[in-house]
């Protein structure tokens, strides 16, 4: 064999060694849910859940209801040590004019300061939710958002602050590269939410994320969807069924795509009797397991296996030999 036919042959297997994607059992599992509910429930506890993720209102704590129904949240998952993050979305209102006007980055900066002075052990924070969504009043903003991560990162070097937390959206792509050239350096982290990906069981969403940005991917929030009230154009299959396939292969197509898909968070924990406009929840309004909990469960299980085996092998490896 030639040299050259020789490095040829190497350079050939070390592309197919590249294209093997990361075992989905690298990913840390958390859960993303508004209620603390999920905290007190055994299922949870023996699952070994150690991240949750909340989205909140920029100026929540300038509002008294608001600012007990986060205390009550933050003190759960931190009886259970579980580790929060924290996401920043629109204003507290029921006006819309309101609801839509945006902080200044100072203005947010000192909303980040009392955060961490209240909730110390907190280190992990998203700069702002589902930001490309035009939902939000970030959709055409990525400039200002961008001014947000800087201060945010800056404030706290100890912190994973999130860049934005990005929808599979088309405008993804344009979104993040006006991000990006506003932010003067390179993120480290970022925000997934693929519901898209997970729902239609395709990856091009995750794929096109992970070609728009260099850093480490959170996925947080993403699952399948059991019933939508929200007057979405965007049309899938709805059912316990499809949301336990849709998860499913979420951890087994997209989650292994790479290893810079670091964690995920699964929405929702539970959901309430009554009219609901979003329900992608593990367990039902009766306090019962859907389908989808089993799928999270054994992803779980496989996770916290595969790190007993490592442990195992470390210790042998350390082991004075006989």
């Amino acid at each position: 064999m030639t040299r050259r036919l020789l490095l040829l042959l190497l350079a050939l297997l070390a592309g197919v060694a590249g294209a093997v994607p990361a075992a989905a059992s690298a990913v840390s599992i958390g859960i993303a849910d508004q209620k603390p509910d999920m905290f007190s429930d055994a299922r949870f506890v023996s699952n070994h859940i150690r991240y949750a993720r909340r989205s909140i209102p920029w100026d929540v704590l300038s509002h008294r209801g608001q600012r007990a129904q986060l205390d009550a949240w933050m003190f759960g998952a931190r009886v259970r040590g579980v580790q929060p993050l924290l996401s920043f979305s629109h204003a507290v209102s029921t006006r819309t004019k309101v609801r839509r006007k945006l902080p200044t980055p100072s203005r947010l900066l000192a909303e980040f300061r009392k955060l961490r002075k209240r909730y110390p052990w907190a280190k992990d924070y998203a700069t702002w939710n589902e930001a490309n969504h035009c939902g939000e009043p970030t959709c055409h903003r990525p400039k200002l958002v961008a001014s947000y991560w800087r201060k945010l990162r800056k404030a706290c070097r100890s912190c994973h602050v999130l860049a934005a937390e990005i929808l599979d959206e088309p405008n993804m792509t344009r979104w993040i590269r006006d991000f990006r050239r506003a932010a003067k350096s390179e993120p480290r982290y970022w925000g997934l939410h693929n519901y898209l990906d997970a729902n239609y069981m395709r990856t091009s969403g995750t794929r096109t994320m992970l070609r728009s940005v260099k850093g480490l991917i959170w996925v947080t929030e993403t699952g399948g969807i059991v019933k939508r009230h929200n007057h979405s154009k965007i049309r899938f299959k709805e059912s316990a069924k499809h949301a336990a396939a849709a998860t499913r292969y979420l951890f087994r197509k997209v989650l292994p795509l790479s290893g810079r898909l670091q964690r995920v968070y699964v929405y929702q924990w539970n959901i309430g009797r009554g009219f609901n406009t979003w329900d992608s929840a593990l367990i039902g309004p009766s306090g019962r397991t859907r389908p989808a909990y089993g799928v999270v469960r054994t992803e779980l299980r496989r996770l916290a296996a595969a790190k007993r085996a490592r442990a195992k092998r470390k210790a042998k490896a350390q082991a004075p030999s006989q």
